[in-house]
């Protein structure tokens, strides 16, 4: 997932939870119990607030443009958020991928097993996962590749530049593939003396 999509996401999910809060904290203030606890500064709502009284309701009941009005509002803010959830879903990880030709697929899933067999066949790394995410026009790898204690990052990821990543792509073309690598290292063992 990109940092834009992320930092949108994150953001819309912080302005839910503020506006859900905020509205949880005035209606609870309104229960003695709750009201009785909290301190004297902060504002609350009475117990015998009335939110619509007969007038309110009476003036809005003469105007007759609010019902489709509020009714198309809440439609279309429907209808954003099963757009904005079915585009989580679509970007997860896709399944098969089409080769140009009716019926041809290639298993995305046979594709990060072999990245991933040959990116274990590079020198200095001990171990290697691939995750293939995004959508099917546009691919990620996460690559994670854990180093041999003598093996050398420059090299391990030229080779894999050279190599792995560059027959992935020419394997997913005319998909756009980028790769992600994380690069750890295996811990030596100490050794016992006895």
């Amino acid at each position: 997932m990109g940092r834009v999509r992320s930092g949108t996401n994150r953001s819309t999910l912080f302005c839910a939870a503020v506006v859900l809060l905020g509205a949880a904290a005035v209606l609870a203030s309104a229960a003695a119990p709750v009201r009785e606890r909290l301190p004297s500064a902060l504002p609350r709502v009475g117990a015998d607030r009335v939110w619509l009284d007969d007038e309110v309701l009476g003036r809005w009941r003469d105007h007759g443009w609010w019902p489709p009005v509020v009714i198309a509002a809440l439609a279309v803010g429907t209808v954003l958020f099963l757009c904005w959830a079915g585009a989580q879903i679509r970007t997860g990880r896709p399944r098969e991928l089409p080769l140009g030709q009716p019926g041809v697929t290639l298993s995305a899933k046979a594709l990060a097993s072999v990245m991933a067999d040959r990116a274990r066949a590079v020198d200095g790394v001990a171990r290697a996962h691939v995750r293939l995410l995004g959508r099917p026009r546009r691919l990620r790898a996460r690559i994670t590749l854990v180093l041999e204690p003598g093996g050398s990052p420059e090299a391990v990821l030229r080779e894999l530049a050279e190599g792995t990543i560059a027959e992935a792509r020419a394997a997913a073309a005319p998909r756009v593939l980028e790769a992600d690598v994380r690069l750890t290292t295996r811990a030596r063992r100490a050794r016992r003396t006895h």
